[in-house]
């Protein structure tokens, strides 16, 4: 017998986000015909809320609203109440958070919408509390306010309700630019992009701050390809600041969802994957141009967070961790001196404290957040110490307050498995272990790919999550533009022919499903999903990148591994159809300038020919990651190997030299001397071949 004194039809869910909700006293219902049917039946009006289980607002309102009997009631008499998880779900997300943002001109979570029976939004907001507070309308007063307006005045919800679904639609209208696509407009981005810089914390803009993966990966690529200085130093001070400042969780590793504030200090404390995926590989990108230690050191701390916090016993990666435990935001992450002084050594707390700011005051609601404000050369020398013996001390210390963090009651998880988002960090694995040399993440990339491709396909489709040994949901553009995007960077890292077919075919039916015949561009849904009140194009970058953008450099990468033009005129297409809002925003299209970069760059195609497990071939392969090259393909193929010369066209005709393994580097398919020995073919790499700077396509 439940112990519940309500239980709702979310209880039939899988996300964590929906069964949180399943004994609320709301009549909640899952997104689907059987609310649509009940809403026209009744005449109701929708009230549509979307969130997701790390969302510390979400869980406020929830207490405040949902769980409250009296706000219930009101919610059931008048109206049908559908709760979404949008990290299920983004697509109603999109739709109905640009509904929201047309109205209110902000946008969050979470995110409260109100529909006809049709689904078209007539208003919208965000949070909203339960008794009227600072200038902000009650949720009762919203609800019965809306509730009137649905019955009494049903000519003006019809027309705001059209005037919005026009809007809707205009969003995602793109023509391509008359312009040809140049270099010009990547140094145009550039200057666009540093207005915004903040020269004293690093980041752009001011609080609240997001790490700017995607545009610190345009810069990187801006000084990989112009030299200019400025780019670089950008990119060094934004991510020692980030990787300073409690946005990142200094003794167990992996970045927070942002920062409150400018100076990454305080940050609302949810860990979500994607932003670790995106961070991993700017850190591992600038460790490969800079060989500064410092970044690897990051990059790993990510990684192996990963590893012992957020992957399945099965290979798959969770989704996040929440920021509260036992009811409070961040409780589990900040420190007071006494917890400090409790486990390390006499000696080694004053020095910890004065490295990681840790004063009696502190530095969130009287306790502390672990961050350096000044170097470790200086504290050492305040301290009458080495920097060696300060970093050592600093090593054991983390070491003991993580273990000692560890009997803590831990943040809930979700642990639901999402097709994109462990795209994402299989790419990031698959690379980390090329650049780092590390067979451990090579294995955990290889784990995550099989487990993907075996239980997130269904009849050539790809599903959207899995959870508790069920996949379900159709997959959005983005999952399989990301999910092609780590196993081609898989393939590129190990030369197993088995993840460059699965490329393939998930782009081709990527293609198939999600490609606009008739203006270009991907739709964010496929010709299989259900119908919505607008099928979307989305192509800017939010807190994932676009699928458009990912989706153009994934195309660009096969076209010059196949020579299929196919490929390369979707991808320019693309390319075309954003120039113009490019030029216009370029800090929301930080993925589309890398493939723009590598659209109008001269790709390195690296033809790796010999035994995958030889040494020396191991030694080849080790010494392509080695420089940072963004703009590259990578095969390898046995000699012998007629089908990975069949299906890659650089792989033809390569033989071994003195029955050496191989290395090819070309550029359109024309090739410098074949190299044996591994500093040859880095130093062949690194070398700047001439570019006409113009693709008209």
């Amino acid at each position: 017998m439940s112990d519940h004194q309500h239980t709702n039809l979310l209880i039939n869910e899988t996300s964590p986000y929906l069964l949180q909700h399943a004994h609320n006293p709301v009549d909640w219902y899952p997104w689907g015909a059987d609310a649509f049917a009940k809403a026209r039946s009744e005449n109701k009006p929708i009230l549509l809320s979307i969130g997701y289980s790390a969302c510390h607002w979400c869980h406020v309102m929830e207490h405040e609203s949902f769980e409250n009997e009296e706000i219930a009631r009101l919610m059931n008499a008048n109206f049908v109440s559908i709760k979404v998880d949008r990290e299920e779900r983004p697509d109603l997300d999109q739709i109905y958070m640009n509904a929201v943002q047309m109205m209110t001109h902000h946008g969050g979570w979470p995110m409260t919408v109100f529909l006809t029976s049709e689904g078209v939004p007539f208003y919208g907001g965000t949070y909203f509390p339960p008794e009227d507070r600072n200038n902000m309308p009650g949720f009762p007063r919203v609800l019965i306010s809306m509730a009137k307006a649905y019955r009494e005045r049903p000519a003006d919800i019809e027309q705001t309700g059209a005037s919005i679904l026009a809007e809707l639609n205009r969003l995602s209208l793109a023509r391509e630019s008359n312009e040809p696509l140049s270099q010009e407009l990547l140094d145009h981005a550039f200057r666009g992009i540093v207005k915004s810089y903040d020269p004293v914390h690093g980041g752009f803009g001011g609080a609240p701050k997001f790490p700017p993966a995607m545009t610190l990966e345009f810069l990187l690529r801006v000084y990989n390809r112009s030299g200019k200085q400025e780019a670089l130093e950008i990119v060094a001070h934004t991510c020692r600041k980030m990787a300073d400042g409690g946005i990142f969780d200094h003794l167990g590793g992996g970045f927070h969802r942002y920062s409150t504030d400018a100076r990454w200090l305080v940050p609302h404390f949810e860990k979500m994957l994607y932003d670790n995926a995106l961070l991993a590989r700017v850190y591992l990108h600038y460790y490969q141009l800079t060989h500064d230690e410092w970044a690897r050191r990051i990059a790993e701390g990510i990684l192996d967070y990963v590893v012992r916090e957020m992957t399945d016993a099965n290979g798959g990666f969770y989704s996040t961790q929440d920021a509260d435990s036992e009811g409070e935001e961040g409780k589990f992450f900040v420190w007071r001196p006494d917890e400090i002084a409790s486990v390390l050594d006499q000696e080694d707390t004053p020095l910890f404290s004065a490295y990681y700011e840790v004063t009696e005051a502190g530095n969130f609601e009287g306790k502390n957040i672990l961050n350096v404000t000044r170097p470790l050369e200086d504290v050492a020398a305040k301290s009458k110490v080495t920097p060696e013996e300060l970093q050592q001390l600093l090593e054991r210390s983390r070491r003991k307050l993580f273990e000692l963090r560890e009997n803590r009651v831990k943040p809930d998880r979700d642990e639901k498995i999402l097709t994109a988002w462990n795209g994402m960090m299989l790419a990031s694995f698959a690379e980390a272990a090329a650049i780092l040399d590390r067979e451990d993440y090579l294995e955990i990339a290889r784990r995550n790919a099989r487990f993907v491709l075996d239980n997130l396909r269904r009849d050539d489709l790809l599903l959207r999550t899995y959870k508790d040994n069920t996949a379900k949901l159709n997959a959005y553009l983005e999952d399989y533009a990301f999910l092609s995007d780590g196993l081609l960077t898989l393939y590129e890292a190990t030369g197993e022919l088995e993840w460059f077919e699965a490329t393939l075919s998930i782009t081709n039916k990527m293609i198939d499903e999600f490609w606009d015949d008739q203006d270009g561009g991907f739709f964010y849904t496929g010709r299989s999903h259900e119908s919505l009140i607008i099928r979307s194009k989305d192509y800017f970058d939010n807190a994932t990148p676009s699928g458009n953008s990912v989706a153009t450099e994934v195309m660009l990468r096969l076209a010059a591994l196949t020579d299929n033009n196919d490929y390369r005129r979707r991808a320019v297409t693309i390319l075309r159809l954003i120039a113009d809002s490019l030029r216009r925003y370029p800090s929301g299209f930080g993925r589309a300038l890398c493939a723009l970069d590598f659209n109008l760059g001269t790709p390195k195609e690296i033809a790796l020919m010999g035994d995958h497990d030889l040494p020396q071939t191991r030694l080849l392969r080790r010494a392509v990651w080695q420089p940072y090259v963004p703009n590259k393909v990578v095969a390898q193929a046995a000699p012998g190997d007629s089908r990975s010369s069949e299906l890659i066209p650089l792989l033809r005709d390569r033989g071994l030299v003195n029955n050496n393994p191989t290395a090819y580097v070309c550029e359109h398919f024309t090739c410098s001397e074949p190299v044996t020995d591994p500093e040859k073919l880095v130093s062949q790499l690194t070398q700047q071949w001439p570019t006409s700077g113009v693709m008209t396509g």
